[in-house]
């Protein structure tokens, strides 16, 4: 199984006006994937994802960098570093949008994990569960913007 890169993609009834906003701004961005996200959508930036455990309350903390900003085509962190103050290995989250018909093509890649220096258990661990991740929280992207345009 190849563990270096995951790409999803997702089609949505949104301008990429729409979608890199939802994408790149920790207001929206809270409202489809972590409990709340700090950061400014600037590059260079540096920032926190936090989700918290509904049955526990404990709180994991990923901090962030961000790399590239490129309305409306284009946002890019790194996170999960593997060193203090975001140094040392890190995942790549892109996310490239596409105007296609009246929407927006989204892909999402993720890449780095053959990087990170992780034992292959660990890697195939995290890579499974960044799989399992997208999977769950891609489409919840894709309902978000579809109420947000909803909205009067």
């Amino acid at each position: 199984m190849e563990q270096g890169t995951i790409e999803r993609d997702i089609h949505v009834d949104a301008s990429p006006e729409v979608v890199f906003e939802v994408v790149s701004q920790p207001e929206h961005m809270r409202e489809w994937w972590p409990d709340d996200a700090r950061f400014e959508p600037v590059a260079g930036a540096p920032g926190e994802l936090v989700w918290r455990n509904a049955d526990t309350g404990e709180t994991t903390t990923v901090a962030l960098a961000v790399v590239e900003v490129d309305p409306p085509k284009r946002f890019s962190f790194r996170w999960c570093f593997t060193e203090p103050e975001r140094s040392g290995p890190a995942l790549l989250v892109t996310f490239d949008l596409t105007p296609s018909g009246t929407g927006t093509q989204i892909r999402m890649t993720e890449t780095g994990f053959r990087q990170m220096g992780w034992e292959i258990a660990v890697l195939e661990a995290q890579y499974q569960f960044h799989e399992n991740g997208w999977d769950h929280y891609l489409p919840r992207l894709g309902g978000y913007v579809a109420r947000l345009v909803a909205t009067p």
